[in-house]
């Protein structure tokens, strides 16, 4: 019986609502899964043992970085879920501001605030085991996780950028016409959704290995963009303060 943990930090909850798009799935495997701990979706959790502890959030406060030490000693498996565990989020930005000037800004009492000057990925803090990318994080990647540890075999995760699923769609290419696109910087993983709309990608699948950010922001200078437009409005947003993209900026 594989148990199985679900827990939350800062973030907006969507990616947990993905468990629930895939209950029919659980549902069939209720002889081999079980979900022990998961306060979005049951009444009776139990924090002991986990074969796998599904992550969605950032780290933002101190007893979050407590807490996701304690899940990393119970749990045999740690897999971050969305943008938010794998890159710090959307909420990361203010990690590029600061920090005392912003909680004066935006709270009426900023001494009642007990939050850690940066929002970081799990990864800062503990050994993750597998990342799955998103913003929320794909149902379909969540089961084959889970599919996975069931037949003991690795997760398969793309490493190609969205570009390639672009051209195996036949999709045109939307810098062609004009568009910022982050496909060729991005992971694979979402069936290029966005261009597949006439839109450019927003990168919320988190970067490739060694992503040419230097390169790209040259092609979208030749758009008429200028640098400040791509740091704070393109790269600046889910996947900030992953360690790819960090060390761009």
């Amino acid at each position: 019986m594989i148990q199985i943990g679900i827990f939350k930090f800062a973030s907006c909850d969507g990616c947990q609502i993905s468990f629930f798009d895939i209950s029919d799935t659980l549902s069939n495997l209720e002889e081999k899964v079980r979900i022990k701990y998961f306060v979005e979706g049951q009444d009776d959790n139990k924090f002991e043992t986990f074969d796998i502890s599904f992550v969605e959030g950032s780290v933002s406060t101190p007893e979050q970085e407590n807490k996701i030490r304690e899940i990393r000693e119970v749990s045999r498996y740690v897999v971050s879920i969305g943008a938010c565990s794998s890159s710090g989020g959307i909420q990361s930005v203010r990690n590029f501001l600061d920090y005392s000037n912003l909680v004066q800004q935006v709270y009426t009492r900023p001494d009642l605030i007990k939050s850690l000057e940066k929002s970081k990925p799990i990864s800062d803090y503990i050994k993750v085991d597998f990342e799955i990318r998103g913003c929320p994080a794909e149902k379909e990647a969540i089961i084959e996780v889970i599919y996975s540890v069931i037949l003991g075999k690795k997760p398969y995760k793309p490493e190609y950028p969205v570009c390639m699923e672009c051209k195996r769609k036949g999709n045109p290419c939307v810098i062609i016409f004009g568009k910022p696109c982050l496909g060729s910087i991005t992971s694979a993983g979402c069936g290029a959704v966005c261009p597949s709309y006439n839109r450019g990608c927003y990168g919320c699948f988190g970067p490739v290995k060694n992503p040419q950010v230097e390169t790209l922001k040259e092609l979208f200078l030749s758009l008429g963009l200028n640098q400040d437009k791509f740091y704070e409005s393109i790269l600046m947003s889910f996947n900030a303060y992953h360690p790819y993209i960090r060390e761009k900026l």
